[in-house]
């Protein structure tokens, strides 16, 4: 099978994406650096040794907002990052999720974690804020993976290694800018 690297993307509408983040900043602010953001995670990690895929939510905007113009896409399923990530990992061969906070996120960093899927069933790039940046496996995943996994907690990355046999690769860590402390963290790391 093909390398996969699968975007988890919601459409660029304001209110919608980045509510923590809108939060500190305001909607319009934070709609804009979504899509910075966004723009410059397509434009990095797009390569012709993997396919990249589009994950985007909601469904019925699928093939309508011109930020996705180029990329194939597919609609997520419905519920919490448990069913959304079960589905993506449940077709055959190396595959890889990132979103799009991780606007330091590019092809190297792809292709060293495909490389890791070589050696690991499993390979993880850990954020700063506990969670992860992106999580490759070779799959597909037993259906109840994700099962239990604490989402936007500082313990997250953790509860998803558990589940693994302990062996796993392990990239660079990222800073995943999902609040007003993480856009300045990212803006230093600059």
């Amino acid at each position: 099978m093909r390398p996969t690297l699968f975007i988890v993307a919601k459409a660029p509408i304001m209110g919608r994406a980045k509510t923590r983040l809108a939060a500190d900043i305001g909607p319009v602010h934070a709609k804009r650096l979504y899509r910075a953001m966004m723009a410059q995670v397509l434009r990095q990690v797009r390569d012709p040794r993997w396919d990249t895929v589009l994950a985007v939510t909601p469904p019925h905007l699928l093939g309508h907002v011109p930020d996705w113009d180029g990329v194939v896409q597919i609609p997520q399923v419905s519920g919490s990052l448990t069913p959304r990530l079960a589905a993506l990992f449940a077709r055959k061969g190396p595959t890889l999720t990132i979103g799009t906070d991780c606007p330091q996120v590019d092809a190297t960093d792809i292709a060293a974690a495909f490389r890791g899927l070589k050696s690991y069933k499993h390979v993880f790039g850990p954020a700063s804020d506990g969670g992860f940046w992106l999580m490759g496996a070779n799959g597909p995943l037993p259906r109840a993976f994700f099962d239990g996994v604490r989402w936007s907690h500082k313990d997250t990355l953790s509860d998803v290694t558990d589940r693994t046999d302990g062996r796993f690769g392990v990239l660079r860590m990222l800073t995943d800018v999902d609040d007003l402390a993480a856009l300045r963290l990212y803006r230093r790391s600059l």
